[in-house]
């Protein structure tokens, strides 16, 4: 019974952040493929809008690279490579341009040293590994009754954590740069920059879910740890 007890209430400490994270995917790939069928006015497109926002702030040496898969936009830090699904590479929408700039946004962070990002950066390693052993290791202390092993599996997930809360300002930052340099460079009108903004809050938002969802797996985490020490 306390067992049962202890899942249920993880469980229910879990759940808010896995509705958030549910109804964030939704309102992603719904916001995007809506805006995917608005035809920007300039005709740019993604990879056009990427290039020239990157050239206006004298990146000409990022290459931007057509990749596959849908919404696997990124910009890759260590080879410095702007990489942009086929949709918004060859795409003219509005969503394919709000993309394509927020790509670059993180691009131009990169090369001014935006200190959010160099920190996430710096943690990629930790937060990939921690992830990959963190519950291995707390399963396999609680199964052994070991609470040492757990408590290590717990600050390792705790990387992740931080990981996680770091990206945010990483995001909305690039977000707003893109809508800035958007705006700025004459790629968009107001109605367009009113769509732009919709799509990149959207995809905002599947941040702050995975933030909420690493949180409350932490929390998660510590109420089966608190079980094992009663």
């Amino acid at each position: 019974m306390p067992f049962l007890f202890y899942e249920i209430k993880g469980f229910l400490i879990l759940l808010p952040a896995l509705i958030l994270a549910f109804y964030a995917q939704y309102k992603v790939q719904s916001t995007f493929k809506r805006y995917l069928r608005v035809s920007s006015r300039g005709g740019y497109t993604g990879v056009q809008t990427a290039r020239r926002i990157l050239d206006s702030q004298g990146l000409r040496d990022v290459p931007i690279d057509m990749i596959g898969g849908h919404l696997t936009d990124h910009y890759d830090p260590r080879k410095k490579i702007l990489r942009l699904s086929q949709e918004v590479y060859r795409g003219s929408s509005v969503a394919s341009i709000g993309v394509a700039a927020h790509e670059a946004g993180h691009a131009i962070q990169h090369a001014n040293g935006y200190t959010p990002l160099s920190i996430r950066n710096a943690i990629v390693p930790v937060a990939g590994f921690s992830s990959r052993i963190s519950f291995f290791l707390i399963f396999l202390g609680l199964f052994m009754g070991a609470t040492a092993m757990v408590d290590i599996g717990i600050y390792l997930f705790l990387a992740v954590v931080i990981f996680q809360l770091i990206t945010l300002p990483v995001e909305f930052n690039a977000s707003s740069r893109a809508i800035e340099l958007l705006v700025g460079e004459g790629l968009i009108n107001g109605d367009e920059e009113k769509g732009v903004r919709k799509v990149l809050s959207a995809a905002s938002l599947t941040y702050v879910a995975a933030a909420a969802t690493a949180i409350a797996q932490f929390l998660r985490l510590l109420t089966l740890r608190n079980r094992r020490r009663r």
